[in-house]
């Protein structure tokens, strides 16, 4: 099939549709559940103090893709701000079945798990993480990925490794396809792209710098977050780092 059919509006394939919502089937959680005796890293609050200084416009006309990154730490507070930025929880309604979060996401599902490759954030060890947003806090799942792992994942480009922290997005797609079925495609690429441009803007209103990547071998990536690759998969990476 072309890829234009997933790009084109596709909604006319919900007229005959009947979704596992409309069905009663229970709904997918909110975020992945927390391994049992996980370590948890509870993150810096964040409200209207948090926000660094900048009129939306000078950070919006200052947004560049960043490739080179210098050797200094992300502090904690930084990490937690972009955090926020991305998948940070407003409010839980309809019963816990949905949020809203500081990006939109078609019906509000929010499709996406994100996973941290930490390797130079203050007061934090660098090892793998999972971010979890219902408790604005960090699931520890393992030691540190070798930066060049990360690098060979993304294809050679070095910089992906050679950054503070990486972020790793993965997509959970039945999330989305509980209420949206066949038009799920173009909803969860859409919500990606909303979730890393506010990234790129958190980071330039903060002095850190990222580049979005699409370019990855999924296998190898999937593999190092420990994902099947099947109900859940890498799809979207960014590192993150002081810039140059």
């Amino acid at each position: 099939m072309k890829i234009n059919h997933y790009l084109k509006s596709n909604w006319d394939l919900l007229n005959e549709f009947e979704s596992d919502q409309s069905r009663g089937a229970e709904p997918p959680v909110l975020q992945k559940p927390i391994p049992n005796e996980a370590k948890i890293t509870a993150l810096p609050g964040i409200d209207e103090s948090s926000s660094p200084t900048g009129s939306i416009y000078s950070i919006m006309s200052q947004r560049r893709s960043i490739r080179k990154f210098t050797s200094e730490a992300v502090t904690l507070n930084e990490l937690s701000w972009l955090l926020w930025a991305t998948q940070g929880i407003e409010k839980v309604f309809r019963g816990g079945i949905a949020s809203l979060r500081t990006v939109p996401s078609g019906g509000a599902r929010h499709p996406f798990e994100t996973y941290l490759f930490i390797n130079n954030v203050e007061d934090l060890e660098p090892g793998l993480y999972r971010y979890l947003p219902v408790e604005h806090s960090l699931v520890f799942l393992g030691e540190q990925i070798p930066p060049e792992k990360v690098s060979e994942g993304c294809l050679g480009q070095t910089f992906c490794g050679d950054c503070a922290v990486c972020f790793a997005w993965s997509a959970i797609p039945y999330r989305t396809e509980w209420r949206y079925g066949p038009a799920s495609h173009k909803v969860i690429a859409i919500d990606a792209g909303h979730m890393c441009q506010n990234l790129y803007l958190a980071c330039t209103a903060c002095g850190l710098g990222t580049c979005a990547i699409g370019a990855y071998d999924q296998k190898q990536m999937d593999n190092l977050l420990g994902l099947d690759g099947e109900d859940e998969f890498t799809i979207y990476l960014a590192p993150v780092g002081r810039k140059n």
